[in-house]
C-alpha cells in the first residue's frame, strides 16, 4: 500500500510541477500573480536536486547515500483595508508532521520513500503599524533581526501576538526593540509549549561601514512532561520536555568592494538553563554543558539583476542545547526523521555560489561538510536550486 501511494504521489508531483513550470514561462517576469492598491496575490517556487553522501550516524554505521529532487510551493495573499492595516495569508507545500520544511521529494534517484505531499496554511495575521510602532496578531515568521537560520529556521511560523518600535537616534543611526509571546508548531498543525522573546537591534554607519548589532533573549517553556503524550512527540531530543533560555548576540558590518557588496558577520548563542541529568529528559553528565555556540560567514556580491552573482562562506560550532533544534535550520545535515531535523551539536562549513537569472529566478549551489561536536556523525550535503519569485 505504501508503495502505491509513494507512486502514486510521484505522478501527482510531476504533473503539478509541470504545469507550475508552464505558468513560470508565460507569467510576467518578476510580477505578482495579481496586484491591486489594496491586494497582492504572490508566491514562489523552487526546484532543487539534492545529494547526500559520506555520511555515518551517532553509533558509527554508514548511512546510504541519497539524491532526490524536491519541490517547494507557497502561495500568499496580503490585503490592505487601509494605510495602517494589513491582513495576510499564506499557503506552502511540505509535510504536516514538518514545522522546519515546506519541501515535498517528487523523485528519489534511490527509490525511498518520497514521503508526505501535503498543503498547510503557515502565516495568517492581522497587522498595524503608525509612523515607527507595528505589531500583529495571528501566525507569521519570528519578526526578530537575524543574519541566517542556525537560530531559527524562516519556515518555523509561530503564532501569537508581537510588537516593537523604531527610534531615531540621530546621525542616520536607528534603535529597533522588538517583543512577543508565541505558541510553538509541532508539525503545521499542531502547537506544543510557548515562547517569549526580545531583542535591540542597533543600525548605524561607521567609515563609509553599515554595521547592524542586534541582542536578544529567547524563552521556551517546555510543551509536555511526557512528549510520547502529546503532540510534542513529533519532536526529536525530547525538546517538548525541556525549557530554554537562549540569549543571541548578532555583528555583521557590510562594505562595497569592487562595486560589490561585502557583508561580515558574526553570530552568538548562549543557553542560560542549569540542566540536571537527574531530572532533565535527556541531559547527561556528558551533555548537561553543551549549551554554547557561534558561527562567522562572509558575504560577497548579490542576484538582484541578471547577471549578477555571489560567492559565500560560513563556519559554525553549535552545541546540543545552544539552540533548540526543532525550530533551528534544516539545511546543512540530514539527521533526525523524515520530517524532524536535529541540526545542533554539529560544526562544520557550508560554501555558497549563487548567479541572477533576472525576472525574480536565480540559481543557489551550496555545500555542506559537517561532523557531530560530541560523536562520530557526520555528513556531506550538496544542493542545487532554482529559485523563482512571482
Amino acid at each position: 500500500m505504501s508503495t502505491i501511494k509513494t507512486q502514486t504521489a510521484g505522478r501527482w508531483g510531476v504533473l503539478f510541477l509541470g504545469g507550475l513550470l508552464g505558468f513560470m514561462v508565460s507569467a510576467p517576469a518578476s510580477a505578482a500573480i495579481f496586484e491591486t492598491d489594496k491586494l497582492k496575490v504572490y508566491g514562489d517556487f523552487r526546484l532543487r536536486l539534492e545529494q547526500d553522501w559520506d555520511s555515518q550516524s551517532s553509533s558509527g554505521s554508514d548511512r546510504d547515500d541519497r539524491l532526490r529532487t524536491r519541490v517547494r510551493v507557497r502561495l500568499g495573499l496580503n490585503y490592505k483595508p487601509t494605510e495602517m492595516f494589513d491582513l495576510g495569508v499564506r499557503l506552502r507545500t511540505g509535510s504536516d508532521d514538518s514545522q522546519q520544511s515546506p519541501h515535498i521529494t517528487i523523485i528519489d534517484f534511490d527509490d525511498n520513500d518520497t514521503g508526505d505531499a501535503h498543503f498547510n496554511f503557515d502565516k495568517w495575521y492581522l497587522k498595524a503599524k503608525q509612523g515607527g510602532l507595528w505589531g500583529w496578531v495571528g501566525r507569521n515568521g519570528l519578526p526578530i533581526w537575524k543574519p541566517n537560520e542556525l537560530f531559527w529556521d524562516d519556515d518555523v511560523t509561530p503564532a501569537g501576538i508581537s510588537a516593537g518600535y523604531d527610534f531615531d537616534i540621530g546621525d542616520g543611526s536607528t534603535l529597533g526593540i522588538n517583543a512577543g509571546y508565541f505558541s510553538l508548531p509541532a508539525g503545521m498543525q499542531e502547537f506544543c509549549g510557548n515562547m517569549g522573546h526580545g531583542q535591540a537591534v542597533l543600525n548605524t554607519s561607521m567609515g563609509g561601514a553599515g554595521l547592524t548589532a542586534a541582542v536578544g533573549v529567547f524563552g521556551i517553556d517546555e510543551g509536555a512532561s511526557d512528549s510520547s503524550e502529546s503532540d510534542c512527540g513529533l519532536y526529536q531530543r525530547n525538546n517538548g520536555e525541556r525549557d530554554y533560555t537562549i540569549w543571541v548576540g548578532n555583528l555583521q558590518a557590510k562594505f562595497k568592494a569592487g562595486g560589490r557588496p561585502l557583508a561580515l558577520g558574526t553570530d552568538f548563542m548562549h543557553n542560560t538553563e542549569d540542566y540536571d541529568p537527574l531530572t532533565d529528559p535527556g541531559i547527561t553528565a556528558s551533555n548537561q554543558d553543551q549549551t554554547d555556540g557561534w558561527d562567522v560567514y562572509v558575504k560577497y556580491g548579490s542576484t538582484k539583476i541578471k547577471g549578477d552573482w555571489l560567492l559565500g562562506y560560513w563556519y559554525a560550532d553549535i552545541e546540543q542545547f545552544a539552540v533548540n533544534s526543532s525550530f533551528a535550520q534544516d539545511d546543512w545535515v540530514r539527521w533526525g526523521s523524515a520530517t524532524q531535523t536535529r541540526a545542533s551539536d554539529m560544526k562544520g562549513h557550508e560554501l555558497r555560489a549563487a548567479y541572477g537569472l533576472g525576472g525574480g529566478m536565480n540559481l543557489v549551489a551550496r555545500l555542506y561538510l559537517v561532523e557531530a561536536v560530541t560523536s562520530v556523525e557526520d555528513g556531506n550535503r550538496f544542493r542545487l536550486d532554482f529559485n523563482y519569485k512571482f
